[in-house]
């Protein structure tokens, strides 16, 4: 992990003319980025690609960059709004979510299989903007206030958006299990 400290020298180094110094931020934040555009997109390639135009924009706009926020904050909402951009454009409908909880490992494995197929479906549910503030928040674990900044939104707005998804993929899950039961 990148210090505050160690990454504004990189800023500064940047904006000083080592440009060299920008390979070391996109080395460190690409994992991510791409991550981000990988949840939007639902291609790899696409992604890739989104994730590059967001580290140019981000290069190009750098000197714009007010540092109230961490440059990883600022970075992926710039790949959030570009990968959500180029889904606009191609009209990609957003998909599912991935557990990371592989902690319980004498759970049967098929009962976790349809633990996440379930999440999945309730999540397809939720518009990509929800799906995507569940995603950061909870499975990501960022910080509500790296959400907000991520996203654009208003700290509050975030928490009733969060909020109300929570309770919709809730309702979601409920109708879905009990469909399930009425199947077996």
């Amino acid at each position: 992990m990148i210090s505050l400290q160690e990454e504004n020298e990189l800023i500064d180094q940047v904006l000083g003319g080592k440009q060299d110094s920008y390979a070391r931020l996109v080395d460190h934040y690409k994992s991510y980025a791409f991550t981000i555009a990988v949840k939007i997109l639902e291609n790899r390639g696409e992604a890739e690609e989104a994730a590059q135009d967001g580290f140019i924009k981000a290069f190009h706009y750098l000197k714009d960059f007010n540092r109230q926020a961490r440059f990883s904050t600022w970075l992926y909402r710039i790949v959030f709004n570009t990968a959500v951009s180029y889904k606009r454009k191609k009209r990609i409908p957003l998909s599912g979510i991935e557990s990371h909880d592989r902690a319980d490992e004498q759970e049967d494995s098929l009962e976790r299989e349809d633990k996440k197929a379930f999440v999945s479906k309730a999540m397809d549910h939720l518009n990509e903007v929800d799906r995507l503030a569940i995603q950061l928040y909870y499975i990501k674990e960022f910080s509500l206030e790296e959400v907000a900044e991520m996203m654009g939104q208003n700290m509050n707005t975030l928490k009733v958006r969060i909020h109300r998804a929570r309770q919709r993929l809730a309702d979601e899950l409920k109708k879905i299990l009990n469909e399930e039961a009425l199947t077996l």
